[in-house]
């Protein structure tokens, strides 16, 4: 394996960086503190911030000028040429004092799928949704914590999820027709592994291969979820590593966001880095398609 490097991209300094995608040669992700989509031009450093005016805690592109965004009123559409946002649905409008929307992504059918988080750490009070490309919002999963990561195998026939109180990895069977899921199973269990970090955002790799960005870990794992085996390791300059996402021109630079931990002195804190030199590629992303 040849030698990696990681460098830092970009100006922006987020407080909670989270949810990246890549998406028509540029990085989005957005600052969950801070309440704003960011879109990165990683070659020419070009940023363009929005000021949303809600927490958001994922975001996912469409084949036009919209973006969907899952955030504090819920499910909401976009445009990023006129600002016009229209609601699609808020499942937990009536848990806003205590849950808040967190990690999503697009499935390979064009479904976006958003789990919630409770905040003030109340076990099994939060969900896993997904709006359908007709606009029907649907409950997949329920008493979760903290739904996290979630990501398709290329086959599409698994799907992975991350509850990160957990410490684990979920498997489950997937049905792209559908959008049903079922068989769920313990793909890797972190905990058992010895890991004192927590499992945050997750993206695959071509090879079936999932690659972990830990929170308090100050790194992403790479792991085999068929051996439940670690392969590799990468360790970034800051404790708070949240999400990462591949991207590039060949989907082989594999971009990671961060964020700032309170009374920890870490200058590199809340910035987006790039992994180079890893030699796999990752899946591409999927756009809504509602």
């Amino acid at each position: 394996m040849a030698d990696i490097s990681i460098q830092r991209i970009g100006k922006q300094v987020s407080q909670w960086g989270e949810g990246p995608i890549w998406w028509k040669e540029h990085l989005l992700y957005v600052d969950i503190n801070g309440k704003q989509l960011i879109q990165l031009h990683p070659e020419t450093g070009e940023e363009t911030v929005w000021d949303i005016g809600e927490r958001i805690g994922t975001v996912v592109p469409t084949d036009g000028d919209d973006v969907l965004y899952a955030g504090d009123t819920g499910y909401v559409r976009l445009n990023l040429k006129t600002g016009a946002k229209t609601p699609l649905g808020d499942p937990e409008a009536e848990l806003r004092a205590t849950n808040r929307f967190n990690d999503g992504k697009c499935d390979p059918a064009g479904r976006f799928w958003a789990g919630s988080i409770s905040l003030v750490k109340n076990k099994g009070t939060a969900n896993l949704y997904c709006l359908d490309t007709d606009g029907a919002l649907s409950l997949k999963l329920k008493h979760l914590t903290n739904s996290n990561g979630i990501c398709w195998s290329a086959d599409a026939q698994t799907m992975y999820h991350i509850d990160t109180p957990t410490q684990q990895i979920r498997a489950f069977d997937y049905d792209q027709a559908s959008g049903e899921i079922g068989n769920p199973r313990v793909a890797i269990d972190t905990a058992a592994k010895g890991y004192a970090s927590s499992p945050d955002g997750m993206t695959i790799d071509v090879n079936g291969n999932l690659w972990v960005a830990f929170c308090h870990g100050g790194c992403v794992f790479c792991f085999d979820p068929a051996k439940d085996k670690e392969l590799q390791r990468v360790d970034l300059p800051c404790i708070e590593t949240t999400a990462c996402a591949f991207g590039g021109p060949n989907l082989d630079r594999l971009f990671v966001t961060t964020g700032i931990k309170p009374g920890l002195d870490e200058p590199d804190a809340g910035r987006v880095f790039v992994v180079d030199g890893l030699g796999v590629q990752g899946v591409p992303a999927f756009p809504y398609k509602g």
